[in-house]
């Protein structure tokens, strides 16, 4: 049983969940169809021992969005962490541009770098704040020579020295410094975005530049196009049904009469933004309601389907942390809405998003991140990627993001682990 968010009725009851915690995902034991059986209106239980459950569906426009919870009794950890929004907004967090930076940066793997000049695919970043600071791959970051993106999710202490950034560039063409420093995306919490699934896809799995670019490319031309206003009739004599000519060119817009090749400046553009918006209307206008009732159901996360099929999974240590990112979120799934080729539609369920949970990674598990401070583990199970952010800061050891995504395309290459 599916529900449809209205503001004023959300059909569904709030139940208990297993206790485990968010790695067990990546051992856990195949799960047959049989075993969960189709949506019976309430959570499904997942024989496979995920530690996850997850709730009947809020469906919007092409989106579906799968709450998931899990209780353990651990209290949240979420107001430990400082996002990146909110260090940028408040000036605690600097990113600047790697030629900015004079002297040495926070050494890696035994070795300080110096950076001699701007660089692409890294910037600068100081934690000033009392906090740790959580980055998420995906985010974005605005000014300096080009408009860029955080390349995977770390963290970095509070009171940080200096530490380099692994970015990729989503303003392919510009190399001019706009401002000494980055800024938040959007000039309001409430119009926050990250890019999307497809372009955070590039970013974390086939980890290429050109791939990353090749991505916003498109991405941009289709919502260029979608918030275009619609034909105009112009009368012709002699062409068309009773003169009537459609002039499709007149009325079509492109990332050159958008004058941008930023994902950034587009998605702030008004046409854009109400287009993005009116993806996922339910969500997008009844934020705050939403919003109280994921956190009465606890929920941690969601399983993200566009027009019926399941692409994405975010989960987080806890409700506090998943409503912080709630608007990003949200805006990126309806993006992704946005510009996904429309063609026949499934139905998603609660088996399958919960299969999408449960599945078993396999084979090697990649690890990386700084002693101490935060590791991340990646796995692979068919087309499907697991993401996985562990915080290793004294008192606060914790599994704090999980990225579930469904490969398409040419995001997969051989070279895992290399930025172009």
């Amino acid at each position: 049983m599916s529900r449809k968010f209205n503001g004023k009725t959300w059909m569904m009851l709030c139940v208990p969940v297993l206790a485990l915690g968010l790695a067990v995902a990546c051992k856990s034991a195949p799960v047959a169809a049989a075993a969960i059986g189709e949506d019976s209106g309430g959570p499904i239980v997942s024989s496979a021992g995920s530690g996850y459950r997850v709730l009947a569906p809020i469906q919007s426009g092409d989106l579906t969005l799968f709450p998931v919870v899990r209780a353990d009794g651990k209290a949240d950890v979420g107001d430990a962490f400082l996002t990146l929004d909110e260090g940028l907004r408040s000036g605690e967090v600097e990113v600047t541009e790697a030629g900015n930076v004079r002297g040495l940066v926070r050494p890696r793997n035994g070795r300080t770098p110096v950076y001699q000049g701007d660089q692409v695919n890294t910037l600068v970043l100081i934690n000033h704040s009392k906090r740790p600071l959580v980055l998420l791959a995906g985010e974005i970051v605005t000014g300096g020579k080009q408009d860029r993106i955080v390349a995977s999710d770390r963290i970095v202490p509070s009171d940080s020295d200096p530490v380099d950034l692994s970015v990729f560039c989503v303003e392919h063409g510009r190399w001019t410094e706009s401002s000494s420093k980055f800024g938040a995306a959007a000039k309001s919490p409430a119009q926050s975005f990250m890019v999307q699934p497809k372009v955070r896809q590039e970013a974390m799995v086939a980890k290429s530049q050109q791939q990353v670019w090749n991505s916003v490319s498109e991405t941009v031309e289709v919502m260029a196009a979608a918030a275009a206003p619609p034909a105009v009739p112009s009368l012709h004599p002699g062409s068309g049904s009773a003169g009537t000519n459609y002039d499709i060119a007149a009325n079509t817009m492109s990332a050159r009469s958008l004058g941008t090749t930023s994902y950034a400046k587009t998605m702030e553009m008004g046409a854009v933004a109400q287009k993005v918006d009116e993806a996922a209307p339910e969500l997008t206008r009844a934020r705050e309601q939403v919003l109280a009732q994921l956190k009465q159901e606890n929920a941690i996360g969601v399983v993200v389907a566009v027009r019926g099929e399941i692409i994405w999974a975010d989960l987080f240590a806890d409700r506090s942390l998943l409503a912080r990112y709630w608007v990003k979120l949200v805006r990126s799934y309806a993006a992704e809405g946005l510009t996904t080729v429309r063609g026949h539609r499934v139905e998603a369920t609660q088996a399958s998003a919960q299969r999408f949970l449960d599945t078993p990674m396999g084979g090697e598990e990649k690890s990386n991140g700084e002693v101490g401070v935060y590791r991340t583990l990646e796995s692979q199970a068919g087309t499907t990627d697991q993401f996985v952010l562990e915080s290793l800061l004294p008192g606060l050891h914790e599994e704090v993001h999980m990225s579930r995504v469904k490969v398409s395309g040419a995001a997969r290459v051989e070279t895992i682990g290399a930025i172009e």
